[in-house]
């Protein structure tokens, strides 16, 4: 049989010959003996092939492709015939040839095949990509190995049953196949599976199983450059790639618009609960966005370098509930919420310092050992339970508003989610921002139309001032649903540049102290999630420790900026980039960068700040909702890490879940004040003064009462104790698997990805705990 191979070696044979005299194996020039102890002739190939060679071949040796080692009623010359009546039209083609035994392109290098043997062999050895040679014992072949620098394509199963040669390995990485050879020096090889990569643009309907589909790169695309494998195909703007400034515009917008709901609806559910104006509101907003854009920028350069968003996140918003409610701010009235936001300033400082000193310490390294799957999945999914008796009890008082909200976001993300317009899913991507904008259109229809008019009533009159019984009813309604009663737009600035200590000195308790120490443990299990989920969604390897390590350092650093400027929540990774990313299909950091320089740009504006903080409270609570349970989804997603159907695991999930609901509740029930007092939503938060535990020291008792009040930390705290006492393998919880610091020496395009500026790592070469 012709194997189309080229004469290459041939002619490096005689060139040889010549250069050392000559003959078969007379001596050379000088009396040295040729560098080849003898000849082997090589297979001399045509100068044309034909694709019917390989169906001649088939019916000659009884060839049946079957990989599964099961005959079956379709020879090999039929399962060949597709591709033949593919090419017979194209003329014979040597570049392209597969082998049947082999199962993979014949990349025209002079190899011989080398015949199956069905023999008995005891002792296998299996030949790595270095050419070294181990022995298993257990005759089973996994698949092909060869030593190169280039692509190999590989003929492989689809789980369909269609056959698809695509490329296995890249320019940097050794081969993942093997060949076992038997004692007779013959080899059995078996071709190794891969992936089928299914295209949602380009679906082949036509094709019939068992036909052959030539695809050596997905979609279309070339290697990148040195011959890595490119990202995920489904990844429209890779990590380090520039589109364009048109494209990098057009992506960041999507991005922040897909996060807006965390970006600026906290300060809308906060401000009010600390005592605070509209004015306030507007102010904390364009704080907030400030605030996000320089952090983002720094953790881009300085941090993990991953596509990540930085911004107020909901672990921070509990903590600013409870200490808002403390027993000695319920009846101070001027300059409350001035009061309030001081000391958690104080409160974020001092946490902030530790986590930082956490990260750049390198005891983060140590710590992510005992953070697995099994720890994060319920801390994070109790984050957004932590507020279900906020959610719709405050959304509820304009069901008008927030029952079509709800559903409209719903329809948006789950019924409308596979609609493309314009080759973009707009239903997916923009769904927080669509809902808003539109029922925030309807209420102002309804709000002109008298929806929320009541006769002597006055909106503008603030409830403490209202003499009619029937008015007081009302007042509470018109103030969370009318879309008019804000004065933000007529009293804010246009342009404002939020400045540090902008509400005064921060107060330094002991109390709120130790409480914002636990949040920021909890808020650094919360981002190891994202980072192991973002490397892998953006096709990078996991991070190691100390990249780890150093983005928990920055978001420290960033807390500290977030309690100096005064945004009343702490600066961390938000965890909805992780539904960002998945939904946008980009995972870019200039992107991010670009986006974050806007953020920056309209926190100038106080205008826009204000517009913000006119959208009704209801209204927002109702977005809350369904951001709160997306958090829950997330976090829970988590488990896909781990064997989610063990007994272990399922156990410990549950019962952190439960207690961490459980608990607090307990410590909730000891406050009769505070029922008669504050509403409903926020009664939870308010059992730091009143709680159970009584140790002689107020400071502690607070501290320790408002932690077990709050169901994150619960949660998070009898998580961490069972998955890290319950026996069980590694397999089975999941464990985090981190690159080490030797993959990076050994594969030269990893530390472009996670490494530092060469303009700045130069200072820090000494910290190896960050990943330097």
């Amino acid at each position: 049989m012709d194997t189309g191979f080229n004469a290459e070696p041939v002619e490096r044979g005689e060139a040889l010959r010549k250069r050392y005299g000559g003959g078969g194996g007379g001596g050379g020039r000088g009396g040295a003996a040729p560098p080849v102890a003898g000849r082997v002739d090589p297979f001399v190939p045509r100068s044309e092939h034909s694709p019917r060679e390989l169906r001649s071949w088939a019916k000659r040796t009884g060839f049946v492709s079957d990989y599964s080692n099961e005959v079956g009623s379709t020879s090999a010359s039929e399962k060949f015939e597709p591709l033949e009546r593919n090419n017979l039209h194209q003329g014979s083609s040597p570049k392209i040839e597969i082998d049947p035994i082999l199962g993979r392109l014949r990349n025209n290098r002079g190899n011989e095949i080398q015949p199956a043997s069905h023999g008995g062999a005891t002792t296998t050895r299996t030949e790595n990509v270095n050419g070294n040679s181990n022995g298993d014992g257990n005759g089973v072949a996994l698949g092909i190995g060869r030593r190169g620098n280039e692509n190999e394509p590989v003929l492989a199963m689809a789980p369909d049953g269609e056959r698809k040669v695509g490329l296995r390995g890249n320019g940097n990485a050794n081969a993942n196949g093997m060949v076992n050879r038997d004692g007779n020096g013959h080899g059995t090889s078996v071709v190794t599976p891969v992936p089928e990569q299914k295209e949602e643009e380009d679906v082949e309907g036509d094709v019939a199983q068992g036909d052959f589909k030539v695809n050596l790169y997905p979609e279309g695309e070339e290697p990148v450059d040195g011959g890595g494998w490119p990202g995920p195909e489904e990844l429209k703007c890779r990590l380090t790639e520039n589109p364009g400034f048109v494209y990098l515009f057009y992506y960041g917008l999507q991005h922040y618009l897909s996060l807006a709901g965390s970006l600026v609806l906290i300060p809308i559910v906060m401000v009010p609960a600390m005592g605070g104006t509209d004015k306030d509101t507007a102010t904390v907003i364009s704080t907030m966005l400030f605030l996000s854009g320089i952090t983002t920028i720094l953790h881009s350069y300085f941090g993990t370098r991953l596509p990540l968003v930085q911004g107020s996140s909901f672990v921070y918003l509990a903590p600013a509930f409870v200490i808002a409610n403390a027993q000695e701010y319920r009846n101070l009235t001027e300059h409350k919420f001035k009061h309030i936001m001081r000391e958690l300033q104080g409160a974020i400082i001092i946490g902030s310092m530790f986590q930082s000193l956490l990260g750049f310490s390198g005891l983060m390294s140590l710590l992510l050992r005992l953070i697995n799957p099994i720890v994060v999945a319920p801390t994070v999914a109790a984050v957004g339970l932590a507020f279900f008796s906020y959610g719709f009890p405050q959304a509820g008082t304009c069901i008008e508003i927030s029952i079509p909200l709800i559903a409209l976001v719903l329809i948006f993300t789950l019924y409308l989610r596979g609609i493309s317009i314009f080759g973009r899913h707009l239903f997916r991507i923009y769904a927080v921002p669509l809902s808003a904008i539109i029922i925030w259109i309807y209420a102002s229809f309804l709000t002109a139309g008298g929806a929320y008019n009541y006769k002597g009533c006055d909106p503008n009159i603030p409830s403490s001032n209202i003499l009619l019984d029937a008015c007081r009813k009302h007042a509470y309604t018109m103030k969370h649903c009318r879309t008019d009663v804000s004065n933000a737009l007529s009293t804010a600035a246009w342009v404002r540049i939020p400045y540090p200590l902008q509400w005064g000195v921060p107060i330094f308790s002991f109390r709120t102290c130790i409480i914002m120490i636990i949040v920021s443990l909890v808020a650094s299990v919360d981002s190891v999630g994202t980072y192991r989920t973002t490397s892998l969604q953006v096709n990078l390897r996991s991070p190691t420790p100390g990249v780890v390590s150093r983005g928990i350092a920055l978001e420290g650093f960033c807390s500290i900026l977030a309690g100096i400027w005064g945004s009343g929540t702490g600066s961390t990774t938000l965890t909805e980039n992780m539904h960002t990313i998945d939904i946008t299909k980009v995972g870019n950091r200039r992107v991010v960068e670009l986006g974050a320089a806007f953020l920056i740009l309209f926190s100038f504006m106080g205008k826009v700040g204000a517009l913000l903080a006119s959208i009704p409270l209801a209204l927002a609570a109702s977005i809350l909702c369904f951001m709160w349970a997306l958090t829950v989804a997330l976090g829970l997603s988590t488990l896909q890490y781990c064997q989610s159907t063990s007994f272990r695991n399922t156990a410990i999930v549950g019962v952190s879940l439960f207690l961490g609901m459980s608990i607090p509740s307990y410590f909730q029930q000891y406050q009769p004040e505070s029922i008669l007092i504050l509403p409903s939503y926020l009664v939870p938060y308010a059992a730091a003064s009143n709680g159970p535990f009584h140790s002689g020291f107020k400071q502690l008792d607070f501290a320790i009462n408002a932690l077990m009040s709050m169901n994150m930390v619960v949660t998070m705290l009898v998580a961490f104790i069972l998955d890290n006492t319950v026996p069980g393998s590694q397999q089975e919880r999941g464990v985090y698997v981190w690159s080490r610091a030797e993959d990076f020496a050994a594969d030269p395009s990893l530390p472009s990805e996670y490494s530092l500026p060469k303009k700045f790592a130069w200072c820090c070469c000494g910290l190896k705990c960050l990943g330097v």
